[in-house]
């Protein structure tokens, strides 16, 4: 009987000592996403704590946190297990941000980016105005309806959590759907379509000679080492060379950025070079969070920092519902963190459609539109600059052409110049769950 209790007394000693080398350590990161989304859906996107718990946070480990909300505040408190705790707090203008531990943020303090928007009295999508309607002979719309209506559909074998599909040809809406709850008016979370924002606004730069693809010794911190060569077309490609490790499953670089560190712009400056420029192609997060803390550098004041992506990219070209939240210290998260309507959206993507050009207007180069398009060397014609790329024939039935901007869960703008395209699809799954070859397959295909 000893013996037994001996042997179950180690047992248990084991697991302890398991759970805390495994999953003590999570804890922060567990209740950090949770707060940050719990938060982010209600003050931001207007949804409820129920479905955000109940949708947006049904993923492996997320049912550990307890989030309360405090509505005078605008905060979220998520504690895991009851033994990590970690807050989110809404401000106005700039969104939710995590706080560090013991870290207080005073409301009338922070600044925030100065928006003018001015009422476009225009049809979409030069406008907010309901467009006129326009049969194109050459479209099948029943096939065209059949393809969005499917991508709505859930069954007990195929999962799909579609929320929204906008289709656009020619600058004409074509098709538009939501799921129950939804409208043309609810905000969406990019996650990684982010970057591709990010991208476009140093092709706003570039345009106003303000930066150049091959400008290098980037930062103070890389000017007596090799990462002094390391050019902001390296970045743009995920190809630096530098040590970066994104794994969303576990504690590592990805996950320390978001969900605790303050000033995500340093994570990724502070690695390592492992590889050789333009050659060793990873893909990074960090690296985008590092190109905004770049952009910031290149402005006297952190006001014109924050005013330029709204008044010269965001605003510029009506995208009024976008918003890009920041991190503690203030800098726009340019990896994850933009939300927008499908509509808006669907104005991005109109703008890489039509190299850069907006109702007359050049917001950016055409041939930063290229560059965005070329594939990345060591990508097998996956990336480009902030962009995916359809070159190597990752989606079979789809025209090679097509690029897209990509984010977690599902969120897509697909661009197909040969057809004239833009195809916004947002959701909860993505591929294979969600098919977005056999999506794209029959759009395309609806257009003869």
């Amino acid at each position: 009987m000893k013996k037994l209790i001996r042997y179950l007394l180690m047992f248990i000693l084991i697991a302890v000592v398991y759970y805390g080398y495994t999953t003590y350590p999570k804890l922060d990161i567990i209740s950090g996403f949770s707060s940050k989304s719990v938060a982010s859906h209600l003050y931001l996107a207007g949804r409820s704590q129920e479905l955000t718990e109940e949708e947006d946070n049904d993923i492996p480990s997320m049912d550990m946190a307890n989030n309360k909300v405090d509505e005078v505040e605008r905060s979220v408190t998520s504690k895991a297990l009851g033994l990590k705790s970690r807050k989110a707090i809404y401000r106005e203008g700039v969104g939710v941000v995590l706080l560090p531990k013991d870290a207080v943020i005073k409301q009338s303090t922070y600044q925030k980016p100065s928006r003018v928007q001015p009422f476009l009295d225009a049809i979409y999508p030069y406008g907010d105005l309901d467009q006129k309607d326009t049969v194109f002979q050459n479209v099948n719309y029943k096939r065209l309806e059949k393809a969005v209506s499917d991508a709505f559909v859930d069954t007990d074998s195929i999962i799909q959590k579609t929320r929204s599909v906008l289709v656009i040809y020619k600058d004409q809406i074509l098709a538009e759907e939501y799921k129950e709850g939804f409208d043309k008016n609810s905000l969406f979370l990019g996650w990684s379509m982010t970057k591709s924002v990010t991208s476009a606004v140093l092709g706003v730069m570039e345009r106003q000679g303000m930066i150049t693809l091959t400008d290098n010794h980037l930062f103070n911190e890389w000017f007596d080492d090799d990462r002094k060569d390391i050019k902001i077309s390296n970045l743009l490609n995920m190809n630096s060379g530098l040590e970066w490790e994104e794994d969303y499953t576990k504690i590592c670089d990805v996950t320390r950025m978001l969900f605790i560190e303050p000033d995500m712009s340093r994570v990724q400056l502070e690695k390592k070079l492992v590889g050789t420029p333009d050659n060793s192609w990873n893909y990074s997060s960090g690296t985008t969070n590092m190109l905004s803390g770049f952009i910031r550098s290149k402005f006297k004041s952190h006001q014109e920092y924050l005013d330029y992506w709204y008044t010269e990219l965001i605003d510029r070209i009506g995208m009024y519902s976008m918003l890009i939240e920041t991190d503690y210290s203030g800098n726009y998260v340019g990896s994850s963190y933009a939300w927008a309507t499908a509509r808006d959206w669907g104005k991005f993507g109109l703008l890489y459609l039509k190299k850069g050009n907006w109702n007359g207007e050049q917001i950016f180069n055409p041939s930063w539109v290229d560059f965005s398009k070329t594939p990345t060397n060591g990508s097998d014609g996956a990336y480009g600059g902030h962009f995916w790329l359809n070159a190597g024939g990752k989606y079979s039935d789809v025209p090679k052409d097509m690029f897209s901007c990509e984010g977690y869960q599902g969120q897509y703008v697909f661009i197909i110049p040969s057809k004239e395209l833009v195809v916004v699809r947002t959701g909860l799954m993505e591929n294979p769950d969600f098919d977005a070859n056999g999506f794209l397959k029959e759009i395309v295909e609806s257009i003869e």
